[in-house]
């Protein structure tokens, strides 16, 4: 077995998530202590936003009318895709029973925050992504917060999210916005989950919120992984790991490969391609690029899955022969996409499947944003008299082989009753 590193990526410096921490725990300090003032304060000081928190009705109407009606028609097709296959997944959530004993059911949270980034890029798709899940899960109240720019949120993103069908808005972003959503501020009820991706300091706030609110994955900067043998395009391959790249200079991507003259011609391509994109997006994704890809050759595509589980991407892409069992033989991913018609891009605008994925390597436990995340499967029970009694009599023995007296009676009140 042979596993061979082209290119390797540097470390990551600790001392910057310690920074964060720190000015994140500051920041939920202050929220918590002086409520709407300070989240005013945080909106004006880094934001720069002085306007309105609550996005009006008319104000929300208005952002509306302003988007063009191509934009509009684009963002439906997205919705559509998005709603449909969560409502498929919404249909595998069932209630059941067990011989008139015991059963579950499925209960909606109560409240959801989504949280769309708005800060390099306007994610319009996170938007669908997390307002329609928490609907079609059955979510009754739902507040979305994005980054104002100087006239506020961007037009497409609140049409997105009225489409889809917030029923807050907030003008905020950052851990401001997150800490709103949690405390229940500006007319908000406090948030049983927040949800949606964001940058390090919104990934933060989530991880120190959690418990007190339920969150949706602790994320880390988006990652990709291709995996290609010698039937790939250097160009199609080198074009979707500098896609990915451009997410962030700390965004890593991977190629995976059984080929050398393949991985050649893509390690060849990557930095020129990445410096053909307009800026910020080319430093962005050149930096990603020289910083934190890595091009792994494999003698075998058994190696190739291997490698592939260890890491447990978010977005895998599979440009290779034999798609049917690649797709049965890895295991650990976040979204997966196969054959070279596909493209993670699909997957995180408008195919359907949800992209709050997880990434770091939570793959290897965890899938990404669903209905479920929305839903908790709660259990119940009822006793016939006769149940109770066969009951009663083991649940009494268990009890007390425990040291557990008070169980036993309890139990065992029901034996007189019967």
């Amino acid at each position: 077995m042979t596993v061979t590193y082209l290119k390797q990526a540097d470390p990551r410096p600790a001392a910057e998530n310690n920074d964060i921490r720190d000015i994140v725990r500051i920041m939920l300090a202050n929220i918590e202590r002086d409520g709407e003032q300070a989240v005013r304060r945080y909106a004006e000081q880094l934001d720069g936003w002085r306007g309105d928190i609550v996005l009006s009705d008319a104000s929300r109407a208005a952002a509306c009318a302003r988007v063009p009606d191509e934009m509009k028609a684009d963002i439906r097709f997205a919705h559509g895709n998005i709603r449909r296959f969560a409502e498929a997944q919404m249909e595998t959530v069932r209630e059941c029973e067990v011989e008139v004993i015991a059963g579950q059911k499925q209960i909606p949270v109560s409240s959801a925050g989504c949280y769309v980034p708005g800060g390099r890029y306007s994610h319009i798709a996170s938007a669908l992504m997390t307002i329609t899940t928490a609907k079609v899960a059955g979510v009754p109240h739902i507040t979305a917060v994005s980054p104002p720019r100087a006239e506020g949120i961007p037009d497409a993103i609140v049409y997105a999210m009225d489409l889809s069908g917030a029923d807050l808005i907030l003008n905020l972003g950052g851990v401001q916005g997150v800490a709103a959503m949690a405390q229940g501020l500006f007319g908000a009820r406090p948030a049983d989950i927040l949800v949606g991706p964001g940058n390090s300091y919104v990934a933060e706030a989530k991880r120190m919120l959690f418990c007190a609110v339920g969150i949706d994955m602790f994320a880390g900067p988006t990652d990709s992984m291709v995996i290609a043998d010698h039937s790939a395009c250097a160009e199609t391959v080198a074009w979707d790991l500098v896609s990915q790249a451009e997410h962030g200079a700390d965004s890593p991507v991977w190629l995976v490969s059984t080929d050398r003259r393949l991985a050649d011609g893509v390690m060849l391509r990557a930095r020129e391609l990445a410096g053909s994109l307009p800026e910020p997006n080319a430093t962005a994704a050149r930096t990603a690029w020289e910083d934190r890809a890595e091009v792994i050759l494999c003698d075998t595509r058994e190696e190739a899955a291997s490698v592939a589980d260890s890491y447990a991407p978010e977005h895998l892409q599979v440009q290779a022969e034999d798609l049917d069992w690649w797709m049965g033989r890895l295991t650990a991913y976040g979204s997966l996409f196969l054959g070279q018609e596909t493209t993670v891009p699909f997957g995180d605008k408008s195919s359907g499947p949800n992209h709050v994925l997880p990434t770091s390597g939570a793959a290897r436990y965890t899938g990404g944003l669903s209905v479920h995340k929305f839903t908790k499967t709660v259990t119940w029970q009822r006793c016939t008299a006769e149940a109770a009694h066969e009951l009663a009599r083991r649940t009494a023995r268990i009890s007390r082989s425990e040291g557990m007296e008070g169980h036993a009676r309890a139990a065992e009140l029901r034996l007189k009753r019967g």
